[in-house]
């Protein structure tokens, strides 16, 4: 019987830490725009940049798990399958997220799957500053070239990429450009990770309060906002 591979927990709770940071930024939300509580609650230059740093740690942990996967083109056809149900749900909230962490994951997990021989052909030294020029190029275009002359046609699909156009609207958004490359960055770091190339105490840590959360991740995220919209809409009606 084959030895089943221990999980690393430090990846765990990184990827713990950033769910927890993740529902406490949704829970600002609500608390801002179903309670009426003071815009710079969550909207502030702390969490502004904190967003994207714990989201970014989300992606590239993806990205490095996608190294101890049996088979990334399935885990992106579920990731997909459950985006599809998360903007179902999300609609009907009056709240729609059309392309959010979910969708992001699913499809970088599905292309890594398919391309994935074409990545490995990289140098592992060229490769990181590959996808970092990547990740800046991507920001940059996507925030200073315009697509509003292009076609009602083209207009209608860039948002999947980034270029998000007038009256689009999506509660949760992390477009391919730059977020695709962050997952490929991890998928360049979980090479050296899976190869146990990394110093000793980095597999054999144990943090303690973050690892458990850190692997019902994918739970936590799909159930979390529903559970906190329904909360906070109760807190309201309480407090009329």
């Amino acid at each position: 019987m084959k030895e089943k591979k221990k999980r690393i927990e430090i990846i765990d709770a990184l990827r713990g830490f950033a769910v927890v940071l993740m529902v406490i930024h949704h829970l600002l939300y609500d608390f801002v725009y179903i309670l009426d509580a003071p815009q710079w609650l969550f909207s502030n230059p702390v969490f502004n940049v904190l967003h994207y740093i714990f989201a970014g740690l989300f992606i590239f942990l993806s990205g490095v798990s996608s190294r101890f996967s049996r088979s990334n083109v399935r885990r992106g056809l579920i990731a997909i399958a459950l985006s599809a149900g998360i903007s179902a749900v999300t609609y009907f909230m009056e709240m729609p997220i059309w392309f959010g962490v979910l969708h992001l994951l699913g499809f970088s997990m599905l292309f890594f799957g398919l391309t994935r021989k074409l990545w490995d052909m990289i140098p592992k030294k060229a490769a990181p500053v590959l996808f970092i020029t990547l990740i800046a190029a991507g920001a940059l275009v996507t925030e200073y070239i315009s697509t509003q002359a292009g076609s009602k046609l083209i207009q209608g699909v860039l948002w999947v990429l980034g270029w998000s156009q007038p009256g689009f609207v999506s509660y949760d958004y992390f477009p391919l450009l730059p977020w695709l490359f962050v997952f490929l960055l991890g998928t360049w770091a979980g090479t050296y990770i899976a190869e146990r190339k990394l110093p000793g105490w980095f597999y054999d840590k144990k943090p303690p309060v973050f690892p458990p959360i850190g692997r019902k991740a994918l739970i936590i995220y799909i159930l979390h906002q529903p559970v906190l919209y329904g909360i906070v809409t109760g807190i309201g009606m309480l407090l009329r």
